[in-house]
């Protein structure tokens, strides 16, 4: 990876945040928008914008073109079988809501199981815990070992036949656990359960085949991996997503309408109710282009061998508490000792350094990890060492800062 020419088709970067150039290392809660898709997103406003699908005038047409060919490239790079089982919609939330409400509601009962793990993000949990609510079923959790991994050996006595849906994060957006997701489905599989993936931190930095993995859903979001805001993705095996119900209603998603009756679309329009994300579809489909480019397998690669770099610089400076397995996707999740995270974060943006730091929406992880906060550091295809250089010594300006003070 030539990550000096990335880092130039990113028009953010260069910036000096408070006096200093910026080191950005929040992409795990978003990553920044390469000028690649920036240009489609204007060009699309400047020439081809209009409603899609109904229109027959000739700027209508090619917005259609332009939706519908996203559509074909999302299928394309995560290797579904059909066009017609990629789904658009808000994002990663709306995509689990989408499934937990028309196929969960609809297919428990009580006395079934909604099998999860500790480490869901919140939006991999709540909908389960409303589905459960509404249904009688229960909800169960895969123990985790001490480093926050799951075994094969728990996910055999979690999943029983009782177990209906299990719901697991591919990569922890905390841990950055990566999880075995086609050794799980052939469990869940084996008991009569379908798996829905958290895929919002896996499909932006690693190869992901849905048929390989042979889930039967799989949800993830545009902004984080180099696309705008407001777009995702829900692909559904087309057993399921044909025997589902929509749950939005209204134009773009009906076949015919009578005063007292109406039917759907077929897929995978009935379930994209009202006018689509159209702008956002063609930004989502720019940026699998330039990932494609970069190739998905590189970008793992060099991701992990930064995080491993960071890791070591990280274990060398005393009072610093370093969250999740050793192998793992590219975030650390940190803190230092008697320093609350918040003010980790706020010294390092006083040295240009953007991190996270909270609960993540995993506050049960947060119990599980008897913290009540932590702080996060992400990298993506525009990290240097030289931004873990910079991290690191603003950490180490932070522990001299508030050794001071305390």
């Amino acid at each position: 990876m030539d990550v000096k020419a990335i880092r130039a088709d990113f028009p953010l970067l260069n910036q000096e945040v408070n006096g200093h150039p910026l080191v950005y290392l929040d992409s795990s809660a978003t990553s920044q928008k390469p000028t690649q898709v920036i240009d489609a997103i204007n060009q699309y406003y400047r020439l081809n914008n209009s409603n899609v699908h109904r229109g027959v005038h000739t700027i209508g047409t090619r917005a259609t073109e332009q939706y519908e060919g996203a559509r074909e490239r999302v299928k394309q790079f995560i290797h579904a079988q059909y066009v017609e089982e990629v789904i658009f919609t808000r994002g990663t939330t709306t995509a689990i809501n989408l499934v937990a409400t028309s196929y969960g509601r609809a297919n428990l009962t009580e006395g079934d199981e909604i099998v999860i793990t500790q480490m869901e993000h919140h939006s991999n949990l709540i909908p389960w815990q409303q589905v459960a609510k509404a249904t009688g079923a229960t909800l169960k959790f895969i123990p985790l070992e001490d480093d926050g991994t799951v075994t094969l050996a728990n996910v055999e006595k979690t999943i029983t036949q009782a177990t209906k849906i299990v719901a697991i994060a591919h990569v922890s957006n905390v841990l950055g656990t990566i999880n075995p997701i086609k050794e799980i489905a052939e469990v869940a599989h084996r008991n009569g359960a379908i798996v829905v993936v958290d895929g919002a931190q896996g499909v932006p930095h690693m190869k992901v085949d849905v048929q390989a993995l042979d889930c039967d859903f799989y949800a993830f979001s545009g902004h984080k991996m180099c696309a705008p805001t407001g777009i995702g993705v829900l692909y559904g095996k087309k057993v399921w997503l044909e025997q589902m119900e929509p749950i939005e209603f209204g134009g773009e998603m009906i076949d015919f309408v009578d005063l007292y009756d109406s039917t759907w679309k077929e897929l995978p329009w009935k379930f994209e109710g009202g006018t689509p994300i159209i702008s956002g579809a063609v930004g989502l489909a720019a940026a699998i282009d330039y990932l494609t480019v970069i190739g998905l397998d590189q970008i793992m690669t060099y991701e992990q061998q930064l995080t491993a770099y960071a890791i070591d610089q990280l274990e060398q400076i005393d009072g610093i508490d370093i969250y999740g397995p050793k192998k793992r996707a590219g975030l650390i999740t940190f803190n230092l000792t008697d320093v609350h995270p918040h003010d980790t974060a706020t010294v390092l943006d006083s040295e240009g350094i953007a991190v996270r730091a909270g609960h993540h929406c995993a506050q049960p992880l947060m119990k599980w990890l008897n913290v009540t906060a932590t702080a996060r550091a992400s990298f993506y295809i525009y990290n240097t060492e030289d931004d873990v250089d910079r991290f690191v010594n603003g950490l180490k300006k932070a522990k001299e800062f508030f050794g001071d003070v305390f």
